[in-house]
């Protein structure tokens, strides 16, 4: 297999930052192989979809690929619930057959699973070397985070070291989106359920399409 493509159907703009986890992922189960990742964009549609199978359909029409990963945040709902909910839209649309998919279904929201490196932190809030404390969350609890997107809020704002108006103007969302990026290693969210059902999930799909 010359090149690897994927697209990630998210919840919302915010949830690009999973591209990173995603590649890293491939990249355990896939090994050399040249990855190319799209983030399927469909707000520039002139009348976006609303239902999960025609938001599928569009993606695959718009961002074609080998692999497709449809998010959703569990928030209060059961991992298995969501997963449900995403292999019914995949019955529903038009590409069920023509293309592979896996459920990407962090607990909460994906925030949690960006918690997990200080030094990353700082860097996305563009302070690299600030010294204020950050309290960081026990890995093992994040899954039992009441609101990530809250929390890493105020620990970017405070990892940026601003006071004041620049304070104010500084965007965490901007900066939450680099957290990703900034992190070489992604191990460590092994330690999580539901990032362990989506790597066996990878792994599983990997292994039959023979992406070695």
């Amino acid at each position: 297999m010359q090149e690897l493509r994927y697209t990630l159907l998210a919840d919302g703009s915010s949830d690009r930052a999973l591209l990173p986890i995603l590649t890293w992922l491939l990249r355990q189960s896939c090994g050399a192989i040249p990855i190319e990742a799209e983030f399927a964009d469909l707000r520039r549609l002139p009348h976006p979809p609303k239902k999960l199978s025609e938001r599928i359909n569009w993606s695959v029409e718009l961002y074609p690929c080998d692999l497709l990963f449809v998010h959703r945040d569990a928030e209060s709902a059961p991992i298995e619930e969501r997963e449900a909910e995403i292999r019914k839209a995949l019955k529903e649309s038009s590409v069920e057959d023509s293309v592979r998919v896996v459920c990407v279904v962090p607990v909460r929201m994906q925030e949690a699973w960006l918690l997990i490196d200080e030094a990353a932190l700082r860097r996305a809030a563009g302070n690299p070397n600030g010294t204020q404390p950050l309290a960081m969350p026990d890995v093992k609890k994040l899954e039992r985070l009441a609101d990530p997107k809250q929390l890493i809020c105020g620990l970017l704002r405070q990892a940026s070291g601003l006071r004041g108006r620049r304070l104010k103007r500084f965007s965490w969302r901007s900066s939450a989106h680099r957290v990703a990026e900034m992190i070489d290693d992604f191990s460590v969210l092994y330690r999580l359920a539901a990032f362990q059902r989506l790597a066996a999930a990878v792994e599983q799909v990997s292994t039959a399409a023979e992406w070695r």
